[in-house]
């Protein structure tokens, strides 16, 4: 049963958004768990099955509510305003108990507790959206300035590009310019707001009854900055206006949204803010710690106001060129026993890929295959993180305990070639619960003929090999067995090629943790050491 704080302000979150349905789920049911409520606009522009996941996801939820006319967003363009109104119109009619009306996307989180978020808005009867003079207080700080407003735009600049700016240069030679609407002074700022009932209901009423200045607002370039900051200026009193917007959001320098990850919880929570723009969609832990926090009744966080300055420091360290650092990913590396390790060694890379996925089939595992090796190795999407395998071999137990955030895995199992010895060390002294198998193949002199090849060190022709280079690709591949029963120990088991299956399923058994007959099963997979 939903417990409410107390007799404060009610929140109705506008929540625009266009993914992730499950994501966006989660960030409602949040979001109205404490007895605030959420409106959400799903863009137009999606799949069908998303949206028709998202409500079945939330068709239990009495807080949440969808609206149902959905508009096709471009950025840049109308329909974000749009979508925004339509969703401010369906959250009036759903919630009457509705106190306030606060904007966000879907990549919004709370970094306040709810009750001190509720407190504020009780404490200061303001609406919260920042409302900069257009034309001189210099917030647009690139692009396009005057002609925002001057000129028509048709056409949207990110899918239409040369339109767009053919549009514009047609104009500028005719002398097209318009006329500013009069007595209107046009405004900008953020697009997320918080606005409280009466406000938002004059908006409305104001854009239905002045539908000549709606029509302006159309055709203006980027009017999410400008139609509700200009109508709110212009129907409030400044006093009522807090020009600090609830959301907190940096930009690049290539004026791109800066992305928080797991280790901006710090960061975030003591802004002067209530929520913050944009999470990362794999910063599991930063959103758990979020949760967390949002629903506690009793936390009190201190309020600053250095996130911009932290952002901008953090930026003229990277023109400078210190970039020295230790990389943020990099920190709070280690593995620990709640994480399994599963090693399966193979000189031959395509039997411990067999095994790899087998193994996958059994389920259980996050399976990959040679990640130090290979480009491509069942990696999950890490961001452009480690994309070299040479750079994930210099910092392994970095790299595996990024995977195992990213997948939410506990029980990681990945091939390695037994050369790889650095490698082995770093994971036998990750902290992880660590388990090698060796398969122990043999190795004709056709293989080793091939691994010449492979290496570069003749060219494609078995014949070329002398016996001498094969007797020493033999040795050294001996050298290498020897160093990993040295560095595994105890940690490792052993898969000769030729042991039956009711010989080799114990030792699976115990390696991988599997229940007999799932270790009966990868005993018998087919064709394993076949070459």
């Amino acid at each position: 049963m939903i417990q409410p704080f107390g007799p404060m302000a009610r929140i109705a979150h506008l929540l625009l958004c266009h993914r992730n349905p499950e994501g966006i789920a989660a960030q409602a049911r949040l979001l109205a768990a404490q007895g605030d409520f959420v409106a959400i606009h799903f863009d137009a522009g999606a799949a069908r099955a998303d949206f028709a996941r998202l409500r079945a996801a939330l068709s239990d939820e009495p807080r949440i509510v969808l609206a149902e006319r959905r508009h096709r967003c471009g950025w840049g363009s109308w329909s974000l305003v749009a979508a925004t109104l339509t969703t401010a119109r369906t959250a009036l009619g759903a919630y009457p108990e509705a106190t306030h009306f606060m904007l966000l996307s879907g990549d919004c989180w709370p970094i306040k507790p709810l009750r001190q978020i509720r407190a504020r808005l009780d404490a200061d009867a303001r609406d919260r959206i920042e409302c900069a003079d257009f034309l001189t207080s210099g917030w647009i700080r690139t692009g396009l300035v005057e002609e925002r407003l001057l000129y028509r735009h048709p056409f949207n600049e990110r899918t239409q590009r040369r339109l767009f700016y053919a549009g514009l240069w047609v104009q500028r030679r005719l002398g097209l310019r318009r006329a500013l609407p009069a007595r209107l002074r046009i405004r900008i700022g953020s697009q997320w707001w918080c606005l409280r009932r009466r406000t938002l209901e004059r908006v409305l009423e104001f854009g239905a009854r002045r539908r000549d200045i709606t029509r302006f607002f159309r055709t203006t370039w980027i009017p999410d900055e400008t139609y509700v900051q200009t109508l709110v200026h212009h129907l409030v009193p400044e006093a009522e206006i807090d020009a600090r917007p609830p959301t907190f959001l940096g930009f690049t320098d290539y004026g791109m949204p800066v992305v928080f990850h797991d280790d901006h919880y710090d960061l975030l929570v003591r802004q002067d803010h209530f929520f913050a723009r944009k999470i990362s969609p794999h910063a599991h832990r930063l959103k758990e710690r979020l949760r967390a926090l949002h629903a506690d009744p009793s936390a009190e966080v201190p309020a600053l106001h250095d996130g911009h300055a932290t952002i901008s420091y953090l930026r003229r360290l990277g023109r400078e060129g210190l970039r020295a650092a230790q990389p943020a990913w990099e920190r709070d590396a280690a593995l620990s026993p709640e994480h399994a390790l599963f090693v399966i060694v193979s000189k031959k890379w395509h039997v411990a890929k067999r095994l790899r996925d087998a193994l996958a089939r059994l389920g259980g595992f996050c399976t990959l295959g040679y990640v130090f090796s290979e480009a491509e190795a069942h990696l999950p999407d890490l961001g452009g993180i480690g994309a070299d395998p040479a750079r994930r071999a210099d910092h392994p137990v970095a790299h595996l305990r990024l995977v195992a955030e990213v997948a939410r895995a506990r029980r990681i199992a990945l091939c390695l070639d037994p050369g790889q010895a650095g490698v082995l060390e770093s994971l036998v002294a990750s902290g992880a619960r660590l388990r090698v198998l060796w398969l122990d193949t043999g190795l004709s002199d056709a293989y080793l003929a091939g691994h010449a090849a492979r290496l570069g060190l003749v060219g494609t022709d078995a014949g070329q090999v002398g016996s001498g280079m094969l007797e020493g690709l033999r040795r050294e591949c001996a050298a290498e067995a020897d160093r990993l029963r040295r560095i595994c120990g105890p940690a490792l088991r052993v898969w000769a090629e030729g042991a039956s299956p009711a010989r080799i399923a114990p030792v699976l058994a115990e390696t991988f943790d599997l229940v007999d007959t799932d270790a009966e099963t990868l005993a018998r997979t087919p064709h394993l050491f076949e070459d």
